[in-house]
């Protein structure tokens, strides 16, 4: 079972429109290294895995449900990075486009208009071509040497696209996204390899990894400064075994210790994503919006008549 909680990994930061840095980003989504296939790849082979290494599979489990927390972050950036991009100011309830006006017209020179035509100024599950994500990027070999190999070199290679990526926009929205998923692309790579050490594996020789210092981009930096590199989280609600593999000195062999954790220390509110009357989304017209905003009335004062019949709660910490 899987639980939820309405609060992102990483704040998204504010910064202009910019449909060419959305686009850019789709690469780190739906591409054949992006979020969609780790999060796919990490939890089919924790699903379909074998035998009694537990700490193996809540190591991979583990990283899996992280991904899934990435795949909503870049998500919700890319949303953010193409909202409002054709600046349309009409009221609600105004018809767009009405007397002729090209209310959408920087959809035809995105690079992506997809974003625009199908999206509503939302992320696609695509690649930066364009290209829709399949299923065949991900590997299950059933093998746990080999998929643990398979997955550093997912994320090595993910770590290298998304410092190209943020080399391509000096968009702050963009740039504070990526540059979370770098570091801790590198995290899931210490989580690897260090697997492999504790199977005897020299990994640094069987899959040499190309070495470079993503600490000269600040926001990189600043992560890399506060420890987000060598920690993992569990996301589990009861026991885990990971940390009997990702603790220790890291094998990146720099002297940092590796360090399991149950959560993040911190999370942040999603942004609330405004209505888009050019794109007719979500198309509440005046009645169904007095019935949706009758229904939010009502439920709000439900919660209220019930919390008063409940009376004060014993648990609740008074300020």
């Amino acid at each position: 079972m899987f639980y939820h909680i309405q609060k992102l990994i990483n704040p998204i930061v504010s910064d202009e429109p910019d449909p060419a840095a959305a686009n850019a980003l789709q690469e780190g989504l739906g591409g054949q290294f992006g979020e969609m296939r780790t999060m796919m790849q990490f939890l089919f082979q924790s699903f379909n895995f074998r035998g009694d290494g537990i700490p193996y599979l809540d190591l991979i489990q583990g990283i899996g449900l992280e991904e899934i927390s990435h795949v909503e972050l870049i998500s919700k950036t890319i949303a953010q990075l193409l909202d409002d991009a054709p600046g349309y100011s009409g009221d609600k309830f105004d018809t767009p486009g009405k007397g002729g006006q090209e209310t959408l017209d920087v959809g035809k020179l995105a690079k992506n208009p997809h974003h625009f035509i199908i999206g509503a100024q939302g992320a696609l599950p695509v690649d930066a071509a364009g290209n829709p994500w399949s299923g065949s990027y991900v590997h299950n070999h059933g093998n746990l040497v080999l998929d643990l190999m398979d997955n550093l070199v997912l994320e090595a290679t993910g770590r290298v696209q998304k410092s190209r990526i943020y080399q391509m926009s000096s968009n702050k929205t963009l740039r504070a996204t990526i540059a979370f998923l770098i570091v801790r692309d590198e995290a899931h790579q210490m989580a690897f390899a260090k697997a492999l050490e504790t199977l005897g594996i020299d990994w640094a020789k069987t899959l040499p990894i190309p070495k470079f210092d993503s600490s000269q981009y600040p926001e990189v930096k600043k992560l890399l400064d506060a420890g987000l590199h060598r920690e993992q989280y569990t996301f589990r609600l009861d026991s885990s075994q990971m940390e009997k593999i990702f603790s220790g000195s890291a094998p990146a062999n720099d002297g940092t210790e590796l360090i399991t954790k149950k959560e993040p220390d911190n999370s942040y509110d999603i942004p609330v994503a405004p209505e888009r009357p050019e794109e007719f989304a979500p198309g509440l017209d005046p009645e169904m919006q007095k019935l949706a905003d009758a229904l939010n009335e009502f439920k709000e004062k439900t919660v209220k008549d019930m919390e008063k019949k409940a009376g004060p709660n014993p648990r609740k910490k008074k300020d």
